[in-house]
């Protein structure tokens, strides 16, 4: 029976992704493990494998098609003996997507389900539309039980929210401030605002539309508060100095270089073992406290931000960390990354010292319920028994959801990680 290649679910919250690129042609013999094209999402490249072989008798979505929604089908492979008149017989069923598929996995057989979409509730109706036709109704504030669909059997498609004549749903009274909040700018209203050809135009990519679509959700549905402390660095940049002259040598290079940051990730880590009650993801049955400490790093790329996770900070030397975050932010400057090495983790840092920043707060990226802020070690002048001498000093700041961790509970980890930043030899003990 032939099998049905379907676009992937490479991450919980993947909806589409783009075809990139086929490796393998029609007509190509496949194997189980062949690489048969490569995905493009948001965060990453990842390349699709075969699960069985056979020979791939039709390619159904192009090489460089953007936006394919997941569970697509978009190949087609034949078992011995079959022709490609058989892919006609190939029986697509109606079911629910799947959770996340792995990186390298590829769904299944000829009777594996290529879903439709379920009914939406919008004004009350019931409205059939596609998952792409609803994106598209939300970024433009569109009612789309309003909208007469195209599709088969009255479905919205995304070529009915594109209809100039539709008009953005009216703002939503909300009962707690007793008035109602915009929806936001429409873009013809944000381009009205400027004179024609004062300024250019640069298309937000898939990432930038979910860094978008993420801060949002996360600033509108996660209280924040913001908690700050000063950290003398003179102890620890001396201990750092010592660690990176004493540096074994492979091939004539030092097998590690660390870096300031490499000690505040160490420090936060532990810290967080320190108070393990702000160790912790909130939900609404429960609070998840972790056991080891997991600390996503943000990484700066072009044209937005990762976040890889290094694993088990909380048990690796600072060594381990510096190569781990070496290597993690390299691969996601490439868009290298699995989707397991920048998900999950329970906090993050975000450091801005490199670039001169004194002092920020983070957003915080659920389901971590923290997020440290580090700024710049600089000379400045500090009172110690009665005199001004100068220090090295870093401010940081913890951005914590308040459902999961109080402003005592924040304060007691921050004094925790300024312990281990000024006593840094507390680290190796």
């Amino acid at each position: 029976m032939p099998i049905n290649v379907l676009m992937p679910a490479l991450s919980p919250t993947m909806e589409k992704g783009n075809l990139a690129k086929w490796l393998k042609k029609t007509g190509d013999k496949v194997k189980s493990g062949d690489v048969l094209c490569e995905i493009e999402t948001d965060k990453a490249t990842m390349e699709v494998e075969a699960v069985d072989e056979g020979t791939l008798g039709q390619i159904l979505v192009a090489e460089g098609t953007q936006d394919v929604p997941v569970n697509t089908l978009i190949a087609v492979i034949l078992e011995e003996g079959e022709s490609a008149g058989d892919v006609k017989a190939a029986p697509v069923a109606a079911k629910a997507a799947p959770a996340a598929a792995p990186a390298t996995a590829v769904p299944a057989q000829a009777s594996a389900p290529i879903p439709v979409a379920a009914p939406v509730v919008a004004s009350g109706a019931k409205t059939f539309a596609s998952p792409l036709a609803k994106r598209l109704a939300k970024e433009k504030s569109i009612d789309i039980a309003a909208v007469k669909g195209s599709g088969p059997r009255g479905r919205v498609i995304a070529a009915d929210i594109a209809n100039p004549s539709l008009k953005p749903a009216a703002p939503v009274a909300v009962a707690a401030s007793g008035g109602a909040i915009p929806t936001g700018m429409t873009e013809a209203q944000v381009r009205a605002t400027y004179v024609a050809g004062s300024f250019t135009e640069v298309p937000n990519d898939g990432m930038r539309k979910t860094i978008a679509k993420r801060l949002m959700e996360c600033k509108l549905t996660v209280p924040h508060f913001y908690l700050t402390v000063d950290c003398e660095l003179d102890a620890l940049l001396k201990v750092r100095a010592d660690m990176n002259a004493a540096a074994p040598e492979v091939d004539g290079k030092p097998t590690y270089k660390l870096s300031v940051n490499d000690f505040v990730v160490k420090a936060h880590a532990m810290a967080l073992q320190k108070v393990p009650a702000a160790n912790a993801s909130w939900t609404d049955s429960a609070i998840l406290l972790h056991k080891d400490s997991d600390v996503g790093v943000a990484v700066s790329v072009e044209g937005g931000l990762f976040t890889p996770v290094v694993r088990q900070a909380n048990l690796k030397s600072i060594s381990q960390i510096s190569n781990d975050i070496k290597d993690l932010a390299g691969r996601a400057r490439k868009r290298k990354l699995k989707p397991d090495e920048y998900q999950g983790g329970s906090t993050a840092v975000s450091n801005l010292g490199m670039f001169g920043v004194k002092d920020f707060a983070a957003i915080i990226n659920p389901p971590h319920a923290t997020i440290l802020a580090v700024g710049a070690g600089e000379e400045r002048a500090v009172v110690k028994k009665g005199q001004i001498v100068v220090a090295n000093v870093m401010s940081v700041t913890l951005s914590t959801d308040h459902r999961a961790v109080d402003g005592a509970l924040g304060a007691e980890l921050l004094q925790a990680f300024k312990g281990y930043i000024e006593k840094p030899m507390s680290m190796f003990v």
